[in-house]
């Protein structure tokens, strides 16, 4: 049964293949770039095409005029396949071409296909169905993911022409889509137990890499967002700080146990886990005394128990005997929390930004390998690195 499943599915990719060949050429239609894709996705379970993977890849890069052919091929081989191992060749594919780090790419919004309510329909469903949801969960991360670029390429793009600076609370909506992404991130994987094979580990991988890249993402966001709040932030700002913080501290758990689990079933990337600590108390600490003392302010002023004006300095006598001026107190306070904030790991934003299109990384902090089977380069975090991990997206 299972040679003539392989014999089946065979003869499926060559009859693709002859048609495909038999296209005219247009805007829509390249016949040797099908021919590749229907290589890459092929109904062979024992093993993923990397050379022809690779191929697609280049086609994109290449121009971006490729970019309409490729999908429109893959997503009407999406759409009339009922096989999973099509299908997750497929969203791996599409996995890849996101990491092509080509603006094109970023500008897809919403995939042209829809996986949500994949069935494979060549097995009894007893045997498929973690097969089914694996591919479900994964294809609505893609999805969001495609629509989250687009959305930020936009407004990224309306921002340089206009010279503006990034509003405080975008910047912490941002935070908040970012954790959306890893809590979908953290859904993709086996959950039934004929699932440890090679295509599932294989898909693994590709998601390991993507935690790594959303994580450094959020780490970059959180350290810069808590330095502006600690400037000039406003209670409505730090108190939508402190909530990312606080999911922060629940997803950081949650990636150690992902790790271990990615890690006892055979996924390569998750070999060595890194260290993914709790989100520091004294951050914490320090937004909700920003909220507090902003909220005790509102009081003093409603009860008219203001000294004065700002004009008129008040002193403070120490218990030492020392004088010293409120306002060079409140600076020193300012000082002390920004330097809190160094116990986030700084992500350089145009350095480690594979999301925008740049190849460079920040040595300090990540180091990239990208190997010529691999369809999404592996961004390695070292385990010594003291990194903090902290709905879905709606546009």
């Amino acid at each position: 049964m299972r040679l003539w499943k392989r014999a089946t599915g065979a003869l499926k990719d060559r009859n693709s293949i002859w048609i495909a060949s038999l296209s005219r050429r247009s805007a829509y239609r390249n016949p040797e770039l099908e021919a590749v894709i229907i290589k890459a996705t092929s109904h062979d379970e024992s093993y993923l095409d990397y050379k022809n993977s690779q191929r697609v890849f280049q086609w994109v890069r290449t121009s971006p005029i490729y970019l309409t052919p490729l999908l429109w091929m893959l997503s009407m081989r999406m759409r009339k396949t009922r096989s999973w191992v099509v299908a997750l060749k497929g969203l791996m594919l599409m996995h890849g071409v996101f990491h092509c780090k080509i603006p094109a790419v970023q500008m897809i919004g919403r995939l042209p296909f829809d996986l949500s309510n994949f069935t494979d329909a060549h097995s009894k469903r007893g045997k498929t169905w973690g097969y089914n949801a694996f591919i479900r969960i994964y294809f609505v991360f893609l999805d969001q993911k495609s629509g989250f670029l687009s959305a930020e390429m936009k407004v990224k793009r309306g921002r340089v022409r206009e010279m503006e600076e990034e509003p405080l609370m975008e910047e912490l909506i941002r935070l908040q889509k970012f954790q959306s992404l890893l809590d979908m991130l953290l859904q993709i994987k086996p959950h039934a137990d004929n699932m440890v094979v090679t295509l599932i580990l294989e898909a693994m991988e590709c998601v390991i890499v993507e935690i790594f890249e959303v994580y450094s993402r959020f780490c970059s966001g959180i350290a810069q967002a808590l330095l502006r709040i600690y400037e000039n932030g406003g209670e409505v700002e730090a108190a939508m700080a402190l909530k990312v913080l606080h999911k922060a501290r629940v997803q950081s758990e949650e990636l150690c146990r992902h790790f271990e689990f990615c890690r006892d079933i055979g996924v390569l990337n998750a070999s060595e886990i890194p260290r993914f600590e709790l989100v520091q108390e004294e951050d914490i600490i320090d937004l909700e005394g920003i909220i507090d003392g902003i909220s005790n302010r509102k009081k003093s002023l409603d009860g008219k128990e203001m000294a004065e004006e700002e004009g008129n300095k008040a002193i403070v006598v120490k218990e030492n005997g020392g004088i010293v001026n409120v306002e060079q107190e409140r600076e020193s306070k300012r000082v002390l929390r920004t330097i809190i904030t160094e116990k986030w790991e700084v992500f350089d934003e145009d350095l480690n930004s594979n999301w925008e299109g740049n190849d460079s990384s920040d040595d300090r902090s990540i180091s990239t390998t990208t190997s010529s089977t691999a369809l999404v380069p592996f961004v390695v975090v070292p385990a010594s690195s003291n990194q903090v991990i902290p709905d879905l997206i709606s546009f």
